[in-house]
């Protein structure tokens, strides 16, 4: 029998913008620190599905990096040369939580069930199997340095996409 966990309360609350503000707003990237960068391409390529949309370099830093998109969605990837190696507890979804800052990228996904099936099934690695709580399914795995995702799937019908329906199996997604 799985063990019975308290994920606490959820209260819609829906507010809308406090004020109308004079320009439009949207997330365009989340920017990780990648120890390297060729390696952290293929995996988020072979993974999650992004396509290589630029490289960028800024010698004043020094680093060099990446954008990769999937649809709308952009990760930067940046190898700084004598970076500072991720510290054990910001590799798990709870003790994290324990220090401030950005905590991880949370990527909504139509079908959790099979995104975490297949994720697991080519080796990536698991941080939080699968939970659901308020309406919400999600897990947490890590990239190839570590660094903490959340998948997210909104069974509540507040998602980005329709409820989940099985993929149709092709050559891509067996």
């Amino acid at each position: 029998m799985a063990e019975l966990q308290d994920f606490g309360t959820l209260h819609v609350i829906d507010e809308q913008p406090p004020l109308l503000l004079p320009f439009q707003l949207r997330a365009h990237h989340c920017g990780i620190s990648v120890p390297d960068l060729e390696k952290s391409i293929a995996w988020y390529r072979e993974h999650l599905g992004f396509g290589l949309e630029y490289r960028t370099s800024m010698p004043m830093v020094p680093f060099r990096g990446a954008f990769m998109r999937r649809g709308e969605t952009r990760i930067e990837l940046f190898e700084l040369p004598d970076a500072t190696t991720m510290p054990a507890e910001r590799r798990d979804p709870v003790t994290d939580l324990r220090t401030h800052g950005t905590k991880h990228l949370a990527l909504e996904v139509d079908n959790l069930d099979a995104a975490f099936q297949w994720l697991s099934s080519h080796g990536v690695d698991i941080a939080m199997p699968p939970f659901e709580a308020h309406g919400l399914a999600g897990c947490y795995i890590r990239d190839c340095d570590g660094t903490l995702i959340e998948l997210l799937e909104h069974r509540d019908g507040r998602g980005l996409f329709q409820p989940s329906k099985p993929p149709t199996p092709n050559k891509e997604n067996i």
